[in-house]
């Protein structure tokens, strides 16, 4: 629940590629900003592009009602969807989010950390899971079980964090590092860098091919719409597993950068054949609102939805 006075914009808790996760990114990706209500068919039918079922697709539109991110409208035997203020402010926050991260070079880390201890009842367990989720977003990680650390000064964050899942036995403090003997625990040990390097270098494996792909134009709009949002998700998995260290601290060949650069420009140019599949789908079932697709871009100054490329609006294929 947010605290008094605020609007709650953390992302609800969804599993990626689920098909709430796919809605809201596909709504965040081509109809940012946008009030008009969507025909229920028409979001159906793009999630239908990534195997969700029928069932599984009208699941998922009220399951968003249910927690506040879209707000559903009946027109005779029709239903429609429009996005709340709050789906506007969890869409926007993790936007901001995701363009920002990996972006700064940290030269001007003070070498501070910020740390924060706690005491959860074992009993308490989904607070316990919850908390460990939350703190990880905001680039903390375990020193100990019960004693995170974060090279960012986001302590006044997670004791607010703390206190909504009503863990009040808890403190925060600010520290430097001194030199360490060998064999004790430096900050950076709570980070498995190793691990993570790793990953980005599966995810520059996993991508290159559909970078490689988009220059010989062999990428069709259904597949684009596809491979962005599997795209999307792929990213933005890195914020809470990669507390983006300040550069000091990081081996020289971390590929971090060779990743991010990858999923701009890959994310980028997969923009324009992905929205004129979407332009196809809403066309279909209302062809009034198929010029109000945008595309969402993240080399934009700022990051933001721009027009999408016109495009001829035809009926999907087969449905």
């Amino acid at each position: 629940m947010a605290r008094t006075g605020e609007q709650d914009t953390r992302t609800p808790r969804t599993r990626a590629g689920s098909p709430p996760s796919l809605l809201l990114t596909l709504l965040g990706d081509y109809w940012w900003g946008q009030t008009e209500p969507l025909p229920s068919a028409a979001l159906v039918d793009l999630l239908a592009d990534f195997g969700v079922s029928d069932v599984a697709a009208r699941a998922a539109l009220s399951r968003m009602v249910k927690h506040g991110l879209l707000v559903s409208t009946r027109s005779g035997r029709h239903t429609f969807y429009a996005m709340t203020p709050r789906a506007q402010g969890v869409m926007r926050a993790g936007a901001v989010r995701i363009v920002a991260f990996g972006a700064g070079d940290d030269a001007d880390w003070d070498g501070r950390w910020s740390l924060v201890a706690f005491s959860v009842p074992e009993a308490n367990r989904s607070a316990r899971e919850a908390l460990r989720t939350r703190l990880r977003w905001l680039g903390f990680a375990p020193l100990y079980d019960a004693l995170w650390v974060s090279p960012h000064p986001r302590h006044d964050q997670a004791l607010a964090e703390l206190g909504e899942l009503g863990v009040t036995h808890a403190t925060a403090f600010v520290a430097t590092c001194p030199e360490l003997p060998a064999g004790a625990l430096a900050p950076a040990s709570a980070w498995d860098l190793d691990g993570l390097a790793e990953l980005y270098r599966d995810f520059v494996t996993t991508w290159e091919p559909t970078y490689a792909a988009l220059s010989k134009g062999a990428i069709s709009p259904v597949d684009a719409l596809v491979r962005r949002t599997a795209l999307m998700d792929a990213w933005r998995a890195f914020p809470g597993l990669d507390p983006d260290l300040p550069r000091r601290l990081l081996p020289a060949d971390w590929p971090r950068d060779h990743a991010r650069d990858l999923f701009l420009e890959t994310y980028e140019q997969l923009g324009a054949p992905a929205s004129v599949r979407v332009r196809q789908v809403i066309g279909a079932y209302a062809p009034e609102l198929a010029d109000q697709v945008v595309q969402f871009s993240v080399l934009a100054d700022p990051p933001g939805p721009r027009p999408a490329a016109p495009a001829r609006v035809a009926a999907p294929a087969g449905r």
